[in-house]
């Protein structure tokens, strides 16, 4: 290994050594509280070291970086305290999830690092959203994310980086090509010879180094990064380099040939770096062992800390209290009685518009949302009003957006994401469920967020353009779940999720978008989140719902001139209750409609509340309506077979009859 020290200080050096020792001796340290049950996993970086010491290093303390299982050096080398690290690594509170996550999956902001899910490809458009973030706001950062070589086959990694090359966003792509994923070679694992070649691919520029010369590392970060802050553009930079040990500590490196390992283990970073100091004159042994001592010290001091916490006290109040950023959501009248007859789609476009206005930190991202305007004209002439900044169309990557909305967070802004149909967001539904609704919960991070939805049936658009999926994220904690039937509801519901710091996942039926209209407020207003309306007031039975459904329930009680209240629930999450518990007590029966398929719907949780809650209240069996359980069809007579119009006249005939 051949080491350039170019016009580096003594001083630098010697940093740049501290800082490649530091993690070893830590790492070294958690493999015997490993084997003695102190702490409950552990993936070694040793042999990669130079990596994350190089790059942290060559960084500005300010500019986000987004690690890796191996990467502690990121984290010692920004100074993180080691009692905090190692309270984090043994579930205590002083660590940065409170125990509800460990080894390196945790956000550590007041040091400007932001760690992984099991997942590992989401984390690189998070960091796209912060290069994002710093673009649109002039700054002069870049933000810098690690994956492995296993991580690069994943559709986050191409998303990513594509997004980021046609967008010029500042983001350094580490790949730690470390020769295993897991224990599958890199022959296994993609076809090309380098890594670093598929730069070409997205237009950007690529880089390939010697991932265990610290000099190499810290040189290479440190001129993309300084160009980049001048010519904002990503760089891919490969990082060739081998992992000394398993996986994680309970894999083994059984699967790895013996001369491989001979091979690597005389590359290694740490001890390569040390001879060429001593040789050099700038270390001696003596220094060695003086800041070893140091070391040792600071990490038994550190895990003094840790061991004399107490474990996490379980109160589920805290538990419950952490699932989203406090936030009272209330009801803001318009300043004005100035009012204007308007459609649905009409009303979202208005209350965008407004949103935008009020909101100067507001971005909105989607599928052809810019000069076309959506496919669905709802920001039609937002970037003549708005410019192209604020108002970005973007590549067929759902999983990208949602997590350039995630950076965006990070940074202070707030975003929207328009799925172009609410079918579409399978593709981003990692980042959803498992990204954006777990944030905050795990480490404080808020998304503000609104991921707007057009869904529903009705207008003959076949199976992948009419699913009513919102029980998939009803399930999920985390993501606040709107989901208006009336133009009035649908601007102040929208604006309102705008004022909420927390992901909001806003349902808007295309079937209502053109077919009903109401005369609304010019003005700004909002709707409480979490609160029901009464569509109709009635007193012999309840129907429950949201969406095209309450229109259905309207016409259906009118239709058969019964006395039937209908609960528009407005909100899924949170569901207001207290409505609902009020009008079954006093109607005495409740019927439940949902235009989802009826297994797993929400229309059976809230069957299953009722029974539980107000079981001495009802006077006949609950009844659900929802629609069949196949996927939705396309032909006319199929699709009017498929949802449950027919189905709820039946049903609340037989309740009223019971």
């Amino acid at each position: 290994m051949t080491f350039n020290k170019k016009r580096l200080s003594k001083k630098k050096l010697l940093e740049l050594y501290r800082a490649i020792l530091k993690p070893r001796m830590v790492e070294e340290k958690m493999l015997v509280l490993l084997r003695q049950g102190r702490i409950s996993k552990w993936f070694a970086g040793i042999g990669q070291e130079a990596i994350a010491v190089g790059a942290t290093s060559a960084l500005e303390n300010d500019e986000y970086i987004f690690t890796m299982h191996r990467n502690l050096g990121v984290f010692t080398t920004r100074q993180v305290p080691l009692e905090r690290l190692f309270c984090q690594w043994q579930g205590k509170a002083p660590g940065f999830t409170k125990g509800r996550d460990r080894s390196f999956h945790f956000g550590a902001p007041e040091f400007n690092i932001v760690g992984m899910i099991s997942h590992l490809g989401p984390q690189l458009s998070f960091a796209g959203g912060v290069g994002l973030a710093n673009k649109i706001g002039g700054e002069a950062k870049v933000a810098l994310v690690f994956t492995g070589e296993g991580g690069t086959s994943q559709g986050d990694f191409h998303e990513a980086l594509n997004v980021a090359a046609v967008w010029k966003l500042p983001v350094i792509f580490v790949i730690e090509n470390n020769g295993y994923g897991l224990s599958t070679p890199t022959d296994e694992q993609y076809a090309c010879k380098d890594l670093v070649d598929r730069a070409v691919g997205y237009g950007m520029e690529g880089v390939q180094i010697d991932g265990n010369n610290i000099l190499e590392v810290y040189d290479t970060i440190g001129k993309l990064a300084k160009s980049m802050r001048k010519d904002p553009r990503p760089v891919l930079v490969e990082c060739k380099t081998f992992r000394m040990r398993g996986h994680e500590e309970a894999s083994g490196t059984k699967y790895v040939p013996k001369e491989l390992m001979e091979h690597w283990g005389k590359k290694d970073p740490l001890n390569n770096y040390e001879a060429y100091l001593i040789e050099e004159g700038i270390l001696t042994e003596e220094d060695v062992k003086t800041i070893r001592k140091e070391f040792k010290k600071e990490i038994e001091d550190g895990l003094a800390v840790a061991y004399a916490e107490p474990d996490v006290p379980a109160v589920l109040e805290t538990e419950l209290g952490d699932i989203f950023t406090p936030h009272e959501s209330t009801t803001t009248a318009p300043k004005t009685n100035n009012t204007s007859d308007r459609r649905l789609v009409d009303a979202i476009s208005d209350g965008l518009r407004q949103a935008m206005q009020k909101h100067d930190n507001l971005v909105l991202m989607g599928q052809d949302i810019a000069e076309y305007g959506g496919v669905f004209k709802i920001t039609d002439g937002f970037v003549k009003e708005f410019g192209k900044e604020r108002v970005r169309n973007t590549p067929l990557c759902e999983s990208a957006i949602v997590g350039m909305g995630l950076g965006l967070s990070l940074k202070g802004y707030k975003a929207m994401m328009e799925m172009q149909f609410a079918d579409f967001a399978t593709c981003g539904f990692n980042q959803i469920v498992n990204n954006v609704a777990k944030l905050h919960y795990r480490w404080g991070q808020n998304v503000d967020m609104v991921i707007r939805m057009p869904t529903g049936g009705g207008v003959g658009a076949g199976p992948f353009h009419s699913q009513s999926n919102e029980a998939w994220f009803y399930h999920t904690p985390g993501l606040k779940i709107v989901y208006p039937s009336t133009p009035y509801d649908a601007k102040g519901l929208l604006l309102a999720a705008f004022e909420d710091p927390n992901p909001v996942m806003f349902f808007e039926h295309k079937a209502l978008y053109r077919s009903l209209s109401e005369e609304i407020p010019e003005d700004y207003y909002t709707v409480e989140i979490g609160k029901a309306r009464i569509a109709k007031e009635g007193n012999e039975a309840t129907i429950i719902t949201y969406g095209n459904a309450v229109h259905w329930a309207t016409k259906l009680v009118e239709e058969l001139g019964v006395d039937v209240e209908v609960i528009d629930l407005r909100s899924l999450a949170p569901i207001d209750y207290d409505t609902i518990e009020q009008s079954i007590q006093k109607t005495n029966r409740a019927l439940v409609l949902n235009e989802d398929t009826i297994t797993g719907s929400i229309a059976g949780d809230l069957a299953a509340y009722l029974a539980e809650h107000c079981f001495e209240h009802l006077d006949a069996p609950i009844m659900r309506v929802a629609s069949l359980d196949t996927p939705f069809p396309f032909a006319k007579n199929l699709e009017a077979q498929f949802l449950p119009v027919e189905r709820l006249k039946e049903q609340l005939i037989k309740l009223l009859e019971y």
